[in-house]
């Protein structure tokens, strides 16, 4: 009975629509039979259904459309009756229901040529042009034109659209979704019940999506999960048709039992049953055939589809797919590989999380993968981590997960992303703070739980975990601060008191400790954490005005970083935080300080001039150096002065022309500002910009060619300051130049009004550069100590200069091609800071598909070379022999890079960086031979064992006619490579990825074991065509749920186990008893 019903389904709708086409026929023959029979038919069908009381179908869903202007169904009825199916996909999109609704109706009338023109279209999706014929339809088997499919992507006889770069094939995605989902609904009223077309439809999509073409794959995936989709939304319709009915049929019946009307209502609830019958064995059967298999393909991107589909199944068909049947895959690929996968299963987890009604039945799923979602919370790829912090949260809110299983996540409040540190603050706020979680308080709200004290109080307890590292508690209220209301309130009303507090005294505190340069800065300080509106409030308008000038007259008593500093900062914010006439008043205030500046400078290099005292310049060129870094400064009358004085007295202190130097940059910046800020931009400033710019690079240019030598220490009238060395100079002067090179980088200004201001330096310039930042790559760890007590030095020599020089590179500033293999060939000689900018910067240039063989050739090259050079310059053989292991962990750094799937990409790359290595090491052999043990070697282990094979080969060949028993110790490095190959060769050990490079991690703190609960995906490959078991009880011992300690520190010293017993009290009702149990938690 159940196989009858759907099969009586077209007839009936074939009678209807010959009915409607008959009088399109005859009334509108000038009109094209789309649009005109579309119309009439549902005027027709609905005559029909209100003409017999035994039709109980409803009214076929129909898009609206309105009456078509004069010729316009015409002409579009031709233009998709010209075109072929796919020739609409690949179109821009508008003839598609057309398009699908010609085709319905030729299937009606004639079934197997359309079926052929549809499987037509479907296998030119996929790439491929191959056309059956209409009467061997129902002979040919699925199978064999599958392999006839495979056998032209063999050949290469295949197009891939969808990710074809075409503009034309843009919307190609979009529209083979749109062309299924528009089909699955025309033909909802018939066709897609009779069990022939789509029956036909997923017989090949499925088989396709298990053949070895990627292509064919991804395009059969994408069009199989469509259909389920779309099987989805008839299946809801239904399923409200036959809720309706249902009510319909309970009413009709307790008026009567039998009856033509009771009658009709259950074979219309009956036909509608079987109708979302067969939808759902028509899912099953793709989820069976395709999803199963699919979702664990070796393409992540048809997994990530996968996922995403599966998600949303669950979510909008909830009746069939809400089991553990299908969620247990969503928790299998919370462990995939790929950062992609896993997101998408920890956002379709969050959405069915998000409703209410699902969480009962998802208790035992949430039982088994919580672990793993807590885990995820400090995954290696941020944007999962974050996710998965979000889908925690979504636990806590349905009281999922208990307290204890909450201390890892803990630890994440001092991790170094701070995405993470927001989300994990988001999460502590809710949790710990709010306690919006907890159930235990919804009977408290009355009593003041939600109070600002009472947050604060939390809060407060929390913070007393890190109350010996004032640095972890910045951390915390960082993390936190964005959801603490009160905090935020209490910080407010803090400012408020201090205000009041201060209003009378501070100033008498500025005028007593004036003299103190240790106090200084954090008095000035003081007065950027009041609200400077209670000054008009209070009437207290000459306090404000005595603040301003005591903080100016700092500023011009001391010459010290801090102090200046704080004085800069608290002027400005007096500028812009203050209201009405004091606003007015602190900005001619600061308008003073500049004038004056000026005005000192001038005369300082006036006194200079005549032979005096260099102190006065030194002093107020740091003051007009922290005015330039937080506003531009009018110094145009002075920036001619400044370059005379550069031009005239070469003999100056460092310092002096350092801090001249900077300045001039600092003025340039701020110029190159302006002008790219103006809506229109004139000759004459653009000149002036030009001119600026000359004039500082031939400044930073004359010390690049002759930098000037150290000399002893100077008196400065009753001051004795040291010299800047030589070599901290010449760090200013790199830093500079390669600032001011990378302001005007060409790739900013290409193609734009501005082009003219673009730079690139000369070769010569930059290699001059490169020789001076090796130097200060190669000074002593004594100097750096030195450096780093210098008062404007933040960070080390060798960081500033490898920073300095990375930049250039990855912004395009200078060729690549000499300073990259330069830069790189430092990778692991300087420490930690240093590596991992050059890391930095290898991952940069990875993205950009640049020519990573010959850079990383040439940087071996130039390690190598350093070893030689050394090898030849003395007896001394231990800095050579340093620099030859520095060379082989370069080699291993760089191999490291092309590991698993990149490997495999960049075959060619590796292959020649082996061989161009081996020409280089025979070059004048045997004297570099040893460049194939320390460079060469650990690019052959990334290679397949046959082009070992040919690489051992080409070697031997080398020495056919050498007499290689003359020198026996300068041929070893050879003799030892060729074993190491036969080695691999032997062992078939050419694959193998070395532990130290396989896995990437963020930055920062050391990551935990993952443990893989439920199915251990990818562990091994297997076939497509494997049938996955679908048994539950296959996965539930795959883990072990005790999870190691890390023994690692976090930041600093702190220990995550001190994280890890983070607590607060879930009642707090007395503030006697808080302060019981938080002394009894640290006793």
């Amino acid at each position: 009975m159940e196989d009858q019903a759907p099969a009586t389904e077209p007839s009936i709708r074939r009678s209807k629509r010959t009915r409607a086409q008959t009088q399109v026929t005859e009334n509108q023959k000038e009109k094209g039979n789309g649009a005109a029979g579309g119309e009439n038919s549902d005027g027709s069908n609905q005559a029909d259904r209100e003409s017999s009381p035994d039709d109980f179908e409803e009214a076929r869903p129909r898009a609206k459309r309105s009456r078509p202007q004069e010729g316009t169904s015409a002409v579009a009825g031709h233009k998709s009756t010209e075109q072929s199916l796919i020739e609409v996909i690949k179109g821009n999109g508008k003839y598609i229901n057309q398009a699908v609704k010609l085709w319905v109706e030729q299937y009606e009338k004639d079934p197997k040529p359309a079926i052929v023109e549809l499987l037509t279209m479907l296998f030119e999706a996929c790439g491929a042009k191959y056309h059956i014929k209409g009467e061997f339809l129902d002979e040919i088997d699925v199978d064999d034109v599958v392999v006839a499919l495979v056998d032209l992507a063999r050949r290469g006889e295949v197009e891939d659209y969808q990710s074809s770069k075409k503009k034309e094939l843009k919307n190609f995605k979009d529209n083979l979704q749109s062309f299924w989902d528009t089909l699955v609904r025309e033909c909802q009223h018939g066709p897609l019940y009779d069990q022939v077309l789509f029956d036909k439809c997923m017989d090949y999509i499925i088989a396709l999506s298990c053949t070895p073409p990627r292509v064919y794959r991804q395009i059969a995936s994408f069009m199989g999960l469509q259909l389920v989709t779309s099987f989805i939304a008839v299946a809801k319709v239904l399923g409200a048709q036959r809720e309706t009915t249902r009510r319909q049929l309970d009413a009709e019946t307790k008026k009567r039992a039998e009856g033509p009307r009771v009658e009709s209502l259950n074979k219309r609830f009956s036909v509608t049953h079987e109708k979302i019958t067969t939808l759902e064995e028509m899912m099953r059967k793709i989820f069976t055939g395709l999803f199963m298999h699919r979702y664990r393909d070796i393409d992540p991107n048809i997994r990530m589809s996968c996922i995403e589909s599966l998600g949303s199944w669950i979510l909008s068909y909830p009746s069939l797919f809400l089991q553990d049947l299908y969620l247990k895959y969503l928790g299998w690929t919370l462990n995939d590989k790929s950062a992609g996968v896993r997101k998408a299963s920890v956002l379709a987890l969050q959405n069915l999380y998000e409703v209410d009604d699902n969480v009962p039945t998802l208790g035992l799923f949430t039982e088994r993968f919580s672990n793993r979602m807590i885990e995820l919370a400090d995954d290696n790829d941020i944007s999962v981590a974050v996710c998965a912090i979000g889908l925690v949260k979504q636990l806590l809110r349905h009281q999922l997960l208990p307290d204890d299983d909450l201390g890892p996540l803990y630890d994440l409040l001092i991790d170094e992303p701070a995405e993470i540190r927001h989300a994990i603050g988001a999460l502590v706020y809710d949790h710990l703070i709010a306690q919006k979680f907890n159930s235990s308080q919804s009977s408290t709200k009355g009593e003041g739980s939600d109070s600002s004290e009472v947050h604060l109080g939390r809060m407060l307890q929390i913070l007393r975990e890190f109350s010996t590292d004032q640095i972890l508690s910045i951390y915390v209220i960082d993390d936190v601060w964005e959801y603490m209301k009160a905090m935020k309130e209490a910080f407010d009303n803090n400012r408020k008191d201090i205000t009041i507090a201060m209003m009378k005294n501070y100033p008498l505190l500025l005028r007593k400790f004036m003299a103190d340069k240790a106090k200084v800065p954090s008095l000035v300080e003081i007065i950027v954490h009041m609200n400077l509106e209670l000054y008009s409030l209070k009437r207290q308008e000459q306090n404000f005005k005595n603040v301003l000038q005591l903080i100016k007259e700092a500023f011009f008593k001391h010459g010290e970083k801090d102090a200046l500093r704080s004085c800069v900062q608290a002027i400005n914010f007096c500028s812009v935080e203050s209201q009405g006439e004091l606003k007015d008043f602190a900005r001619s205030k600061l308008k003073e300080v500049e004038d004056e500046i000026v005005a000192k400078l001038k005369s300082a290099m006036k006194e200079v001039a005549d032979g005096g005292d260099e102190y006065s310049l030194l002093v107020n060129l740091k003051r007009l150096y922290e005015l330039q870094l937080s506003r531009a400064v009018p110094i145009e009358g002075l920036h001619e002065d400044i370059v005379n004085a550069l031009q005239n007295f070469r003999n100056m202190d460092y310092e002096v022309v350092s801090f001249l130097l900077l300045n001039m940059f600092a003025h340039l910046a701020w110029s190159l500002h302006s002008v790219i800020s103006s809506e229109i931009v004139s000759e004459a400033s653009l000149s002036s910009l030009l001119s600026k710019r000359k004039t500082l690079l031939d400044q930073l240019e004359y010390f690049l060619n002759s930098p000037p030598q150290m000399e002893g220490t100077v008196n400065y009238g009753n001051q004795l300051a040291s010299r800047y060395d030589h070599a901290y100079f010449v760090l200013q002067v790199c830093t500079i130049l390669a600032e001011a090179w990378s302001l005007f980088r060409r790739t900013i200004f290409s193609s734009t009004k501005l082009e003219r201001l673009g730079y690139c330096p000369d070769v010569s310039i930059v290699q001059k550069f490169w020789r001076l930042c090796e130097q200060q790559l190669n000074i002593s760890d004594e100097t750096e100590d030195e450096d780093a007590n210098k008062e404007y030095v933040e960070e080390t020599s060798r960081d500033m200069v490898m920073v300095a020089a990375a930049k250039l590179v990855a912004n395009d500033t200078v060729p690549k091609d000499y300073l990259a293999p330069d830069i790189i060939s430092h990778y692991v000689m300087h420490g930690v800071s240093v590596t991992e900018t050059v890391k930095n910067l290898i991952g940069v240039l990875r993205k950009r598909d640049d020519d990573l063989s010959n850079i990383f050739l040439d940087a071996l090259k130039k390690a190598y070379d350093r070893h030689m050079v050394e090898l030849s310059r003395s007896d001394d053989e231990s800095l050579a022999t340093k620099y030859f292991q520095d060379c082989k962990e370069l080699s291993a750094r760089l191999s490291a890079t092309f590991v698993g799937a990149a490997r495999n990409k960049h075959r060619v790359d590796i292959l020649k960086i082996v061989k161009d290595g081996i020409e280089h090491a025979f070059v004048d052999a045997p004297k570099q031979l040893s460049f194939l043990e320390c460079s060469v070697l650990h690019f052959v282990s990334r290679l397949p064992t046959p082009d070992i094979q040919d690489i051992m080969k080409d070697v031997q060949k080398r020495t056919e006619n050498v007499n290689t028993d003359e020198d026996p110790s300068g041929w070893r490095p050879y003799y030892t490579f060729i074993d190491s190959l036969r080695e691999k060769y032997a062992k078939n050990e050419g694959l193998q990825d070395e532990k130290e490079g396989a896995v990437v991690k963020r930055r920062g703190r050391p990551r935990k074991q993952r443990s893989m609960e439920g199915r251990r995906l990818f562990d091994e490959q297997s076939s497509s065509e494997e049938e996955d078991s679908i048994s539950t009880s296959d996965h539930e011992n795959a883990q072990d749920d005790d999870d190691e300690e890390e023994d690692a520190p976090l930041i600093h010293s702190i220990r995550s186990s001190k994280l890890r017993s983070l607590k607060v009290s879930r009642e707090e009702t007395k503030s006697q008893s808080k302060t019981g149990e938080s002394s009894k938690a640290k006793d």
